[in-house]
């Protein structure tokens, strides 16, 4: 047994040649992160420098900058001035008094959307003409000294139709400008007109103080209203009432096909997943044939 155990842990003078030369080989790998950092000095960084190069580069990137800021929104053609009425000025007109074309368009969409320019001081409310260029052609506005003219609103016991009007209409409610009118006009078509009043308060922007503000100056004429056929009426004709989810119309329809036509508002009740709520907002838009 023994004569086994020795021939089993002898090494032959090769076998001992290789782990001499295998630890060698180790220790040189394990050595050498520190014989590399001994004879490699980092090399300072000399920030002193690199500060003044960073402070010419921001300098002349903030030279550019305000180059290019300046530039926009300039027309870079010699400006003509002329005395002229900013009521339907041509678009060339204004970029010849020395606008950018995108200036005196939001100008032509501001008219459009049945805007008008009172006093000089309705130019001056303009955001696409800014205080230099308002300084420069304010002395050739053919209009009325005076601030921006508000007084072009429903007198005291009128009051406007919201189903019927136009944007420019909605304008002279009091409270109500462009922005607020164009919003009514797309909720408006959305659902198919208003039948009451509080409908309003579903139009993005008007809360309840901006309806209270607002309510004495409109009106509503139900009978205006487009209504949808709840027996014959598709999916993409359900989608235009906000009140409803995908789910809600797909069960409308679907209670439909299986139980056949609706006879009255009632017979949605059997549809559980529409709450009185909801119905009370969908009925007075349909009709049941």
């Amino acid at each position: 047994m023994r004569p086994q155990i020795k021939n089993y842990l002898s090494v032959t003078k090769k076998e001992w040649n290789g782990m001499v030369v295998l630890i060698i080989l180790i220790a040189m790998v394990l050595s050498a992160p520190y014989v590399y950092q001994a004879s490699h000095k980092d090399n300072t960084i000399n920030f002193k420098a690199f500060d003044k190069a960073t402070a010419k580069t921001d300098k002349t990137d903030s030279i550019i900058a305000d180059e290019s800021a300046s530039a926009v929104g300039h027309n870079t053609g010699a400006a003509v001035l002329f005395k002229f009425n900013p009521n339907n000025l041509p678009l060339a007109d204004w970029v010849k008094l020395g606008l950018t074309e995108h200036q005196a368009l939001v100008i032509k969409h501001y008219e459009e959307k049945g805007g008008q320019f009172f006093t000089k001081g309705d130019v001056k409310k303009m955001y696409s003409i800014g205080p230099a260029e308002y300084k420069r052609i304010e002395p050739y506005i053919n209009l009325p000294d005076g601030p921006a003219y508000y007084n072009n609103k429903v007198k005291a016991g009128e009051v406007v139709e919201v189903n019927t009007a136009d944007s420019a209409r909605l304008t002279m409610i009091h409270g109500i400008g462009p922005a607020f009118a164009r919003r009514i006009v797309r909720y408006r078509e959305r659902v198919g007109g208003f039948y009451n009043k509080e409908q309003l308060k579903e139009v993005y922007g008007i809360d309840e103080e901006k309806y209270n503000q607002i309510r004495a100056d409109i009106a509503v004429d139900g009978k205006h209203i487009i209504k949808v056929n709840i027996n014959v009426a598709t999916f993409a004709e359900l989608k235009r009432f906000p009140y409803l989810s995908y789910k809600q119309m797909d069960a409308i329809i679907a209670y439909r096909d299986e139980h056949g036509n609706y006879n009255t508002l009632t017979d949605l009740k059997n549809i559980a997943i529409l709450n009185d709520g909801i119905l009370r907002k969908i009925g007075p838009y349909l009709v049941f044939k």
